[in-house]
């Protein structure tokens, strides 16, 4: 067995069907042919012929059959991959939410408890699963994603490998049968894998392969070793002096705002604040709309601070000056009445007054934009 941590490589798509799987399994075979211990800990290969014969000869282990009310689901067997303790572990769609009754609630953290054993990992994930990417795929595709994973998880990876292929190429393996069944091909083409929609995912894809590679190599030159020496949390260093605050309301349309906002500070290398201020005694729904940006901070490694005034400006100001917040960002300001902007500027131009020095930046809320008012 590997000492200490194993190493973990990432292969990242842009859409299902661009052969993730298949050069996973095609780099496990190659590892096992050098001599490597090498097992399948979880595969899902779609009913695809290529894939299924990558697999061919690969040891697996048997799947952990787990009942959920009528019926019985198969997952990864976590504790059968731990005990086989193998030098190399193939663990396919990162993703995956597992069954209840499973030691953890997603596969990611299977996996973390795979590299803690010493144990290397080659893993899958399309790019759209990426948590603070949610909305941005969501206004390109018009899909929402359900299943995400902190974008940690991938900044954590020791080599990050982007499986590139031409929309017009996704296309024709998607035509050929080589992604979904016959009966599945037509709605696929009406609805995710329209040309544009694809290459717009493309882009995603080498952009976000980009920010890794530039994140690890800033590490490296940061601290003068190699990339998994001297990790930083989310595998970026942190630049002196900025410290981004996200300036929130209880409402859905705030996480686009965090997420933006969290994506921004990766960029900078930079600390990210998100600060609702509360003008009254909170409702359930808002209670509600807390919660759920907890929920997102946690998942991504924000800090979440509420503060309680009347007079939202003065407490952005206040929290600004204490915790040295150098950027602030915020949603689109609701419209005010013509009474309304006589009696006062709106809150951004008020914010421009009391900071000086902290830039400011708008969210555009594009569902409100496209007449969407979630």
């Amino acid at each position: 067995m590997a000492v200490g941590r194993g190493r973990y490589k990432v292969f990242l798509g842009m859409a299902a069907g661009v052969g993730k799987t298949y050069h996973m399994l095609q780099e496990g075979r190659a590892e096992g042919e050098a001599g490597r211990d090498v097992v399948i800990g979880y595969l899902e290969p779609h009913g695809r012929a290529e894939t299924t014969a990558q697999a061919a000869g690969l040891e697996t282990v048997p799947r952990r059959r787990l009942a959920y009310r009528s019926t019985v689901l198969e997952e990864m067997d976590l504790p059968a991959v731990l005990r086989r303790a193998p030098e190399l572990c193939l663990i396919d769609e990162l993703a995956h939410t597992n069954a209840p009754g499973a030691e953890h609630a997603k596969r990611f953290q299977d996996i973390a408890d795979v590299l803690e054993a010493g144990i290397d990992v080659f893993s899958t994930v399309n790019v759209q699963h990426l948590e603070s990417l949610n909305d941005q795929v969501a206004e390109l595709t018009g899909t929402r994603v359900r299943e995400t994973v902190p974008d940690a998880v991938l900044a954590s990876a020791d080599d990050v490998v982007l499986i590139d292929i031409t929309p017009q190429s996704l296309i024709e393996r998607l035509l050929a049968g080589k992604v979904y069944p016959a009966e599945r091909v037509q709605s696929a083409l009406n609805n995710f894998f329209k040309v544009e929609n694809l290459s717009a995912l493309r882009e995603v894809s080498l952009r976000q392969v980009a920010e890794e590679i530039e994140a690890k190599r800033s590490s490296v030159q940061t601290s003068g070793r190699r990339p998994d020496a001297d990790r930083v949390d989310h595998g970026a260093p942190r630049a002196v002096g900025e410290r981004l605050l996200a300036l929130v309301t209880p409402e859905p349309r705030s996480q686009r705002v965090v997420r933006r906002a969290w994506r921004s500070a990766q960029r900078l290398g930079a600390e990210l604040d998100i600060l609702w201020v509360a003008t009254g005694e909170p409702s359930e729904d808002e209670r509600e709309q807390l919660a759920a940006l907890r929920r997102l901070a946690s998942v991504l490694g924000a800090h979440v601070i509420v503060e309680h005034d009347q007079d939202i400006a003065l407490a952005a100001q206040r929290v600004a000056r204490e915790r040295g917040i150098t950027y602030v960002l915020m949603g689109t300001p609701r419209p005010r009445g013509p009474v309304a902007r006589l009696r006062s500027p709106a809150l951004p131009v008020r914010l421009l007054g009391m900071l000086p020095g902290v830039d400011l930046r708008i969210v555009a809320d594009r569902a409100q934009r496209n007449g969407d008012e979630r």
